[in-house]
């Protein structure tokens, strides 16, 4: 089932895409020393309504924080607008459901298209028979496996977050070079999983350390608190641990509680809000979450939209959206946490 809605008011900033600017400054005129006429590069142009454009979305099922974050995000931000004419198709974890629900869009003629694939390398087919047919596609967090299947894709940085904990732990313990390391990783199946924890091991190895003790969980709460209760009975000592995902942490945090530790810091992941409040308070093992943006499908409706009015970023000289975009991977801890929270999802 397809729900519609329908953009009424004016931009606003999800203040996402770090990686390429803010979309606030830019391009003003199409010439030099002309100002007089806004173009599609420019702040005006950009925000200027323009001719209705249909934009279809699907997204895996919101069973998770995060997820419901990234889907609610992308419908506030067609919302802002008074030319999106805004298609959701109900959530799904069932990949072959989806890729019907992207044929449902493509019979109906939609203008662009923006896909946060269950399963990226199930879903490319389909997508590519979207771009084939003259629809733009904006790949969103997970990656097809072509190139051909997207016109943009956006994307958080899963090296990048392993890296940023990494540096983080590598920082804190740099008077303990001996230091035991612990992570509690995601669905290690996933790329991404994977991707988190090549970008960790490559940032301990800057520094001299490596991961001692490693277990796997699977994003939720039970997953993370079970994981975590054999990684602490199998490690009698640990300096720092990393945990990939602040929903499974909440588990995480709980099977630390009941073990009596706390002889060690532990970063988190995602960037939840009650990741944050802990690190607030200063009285938890959790001293720091990295961030992987929940604004991604967001930033998605806002790059379809400009994709299919042939309109560009006001940030760059360029006159098309570009053909990739990674966001940041940002470290939160307690001085700059209020910085953050007020954007943060809830687990």
């Amino acid at each position: 089932m397809l729900a519609v809605r329908t953009g009424r008011s004016m931009l606003v900033t999800t203040g996402a895409l770090l990686a390429v600017g803010a979309l606030v400054t830019g391009c003003s005129s199409g010439s030099a020393g002309d100002s007089t006429q806004p173009t599609n590069a420019s702040v005006e142009g950009n925000t200027e309504e323009g001719e209705t454009v249909v934009v279809g979305f699907s997204g895996p099922a919101a069973d998770h924080g995060w997820l419901g974050a990234i889907n609610a995000a992308a419908t506030a931000e067609a919302e802002q607008y008074g030319d999106i004419d805004f298609r959701v198709a109900e959530g799904t974890n069932d990949a072959n459901l989806q890729i019907s629900q992207v044929e449902q869009f493509i019979n109906d003629g939609v203008d662009a298209i923006v896909l946060l694939p269950t399963d990226g390398a199930a879903l490319t087919a389909v997508a590519t028979k979207a771009m084939e047919a003259g629809i733009p596609v904006v790949n969103v967090d997970r990656e097809f496996s072509s190139p051909a299947a997207a016109r943009t894709t956006i994307l958080g940085d899963n090296y990048g977050m392993g890296q940023s904990a990494g540096n983080y732990i590598c920082e804190q313990m740099s008077d303990t070079p001996d230091a035991v390391v612990a992570e509690v990783a995601g669905v290690d199946s996933l790329p991404l999983t994977q991707d988190r924890s090549q970008g960790f091991a490559d940032a301990l190895e800057s520094c001299g350390l490596d991961v001692d003790n490693r277990v796997a969980a699977d994003f939720t709460v039970q997953g993370g608190e079970a994981a975590t209760s054999q990684l602490l009975a199998a490690a009698p000592e640990i300096d720092a641990l990393w945990n990939h995902d602040d929903d499974q942490g909440i588990g995480v945090l709980s099977a630390i509680d009941n073990a009596g530790r706390d002889e060690f810091i532990m970063v988190g992941g995602g960037g939840s809000a009650n990741a944050m409040r802990e690190i607030q308070s200063g009285e938890s093992v959790l001293e720091a979450t990295v961030i992987y943006p929940s604004t991604q499908a967001a930033d998605g409706v806002r790059l379809a939209r400009l994709i299919a009015q042939d309109k560009a970023m006001s940030d760059l000289v360029e006159v098309e959206v570009p053909k990739r975009i990674v966001l940041n991977a940002p470290v939160v801890t307690s001085e700059n946490v209020e910085e953050y929270l007020p954007t943060a999802f809830e687990s």
